[in-house]
């Protein structure tokens, strides 16, 4: 089962990362200029409407939850682009150079997963999509209290650790969404 999680994964981190390169076609590294609080709250806000669709059942925007999943995930590697370079208020990189981070920060990401997935056993397979959506507000309130306190943690793990668990969390449901229950 392990072998087909990575390629289930592997397809589905593809399709953020060909959305991702297609909006920096559009807009540049725009995103440079947000700050970490800014990119949490994009984040929130993605969240609270995939929570909303699922309690309500139906859209009034022509967008369902799987492209708010992709959403969370590319703020997501957005967020930790940010937290290692720091915000700015220019784009200070090359569309190459944010494709190349974005593939640095992926792949930290999913070896995160990978080692996480040994140890529990390949649990989130047997977890509902709604519970991915509330693990990831959790955190959202969690990275937004660090934020509160400066980046500053007594004996919690840090932004950037809130940001990969959120990230997989999404990648989790966008592969139950694409290949089913």
């Amino acid at each position: 089962m392990v072998s087909n999680t990575k390629q289930q994964f592997e397809e589905v981190i593809k399709i953020c990362r060909d959305l991702f390169i297609k909006k920096l076609q559009d807009y540049g590294p725009s995103w440079r200029i947000m700050r970490p609080e800014s990119i949490t709250d994009q984040i929130f806000i993605k969240a609270r409407r995939i929570r909303t669709l699922e309690e309500v059942g139906e859209a009034q925007v022509n967008e369902g939850i799987f492209p708010e999943f992709i959403g969370i995930v590319n703020y997501g590697i957005i967020g930790l682009i940010q937290l290692e370079l720091g915000n700015t208020i220019e784009q200070d990189i090359t569309t190459d150079k944010a494709i190349e981070l974005y593939d640095k920060h992926i792949e930290r990401t999913k070896q995160l997963m990978y080692a996480k997935n040994h140890d529990y056993g390949e649990a989130w397979r047997l977890m509902r999509v709604n519970s991915y959506t509330d693990l990831i507000l959790s955190k959202l309130m969690r990275t937004k209290q660090i934020e509160n306190n400066k980046g500053k943690t007594i004996v919690s793990e840090g932004i950037d650790a809130n940001y990969m668990d959120m990230i997989n969390y999404s990648l989790f449901g966008l592969i139950k969404l694409h290949y089913g229950e």
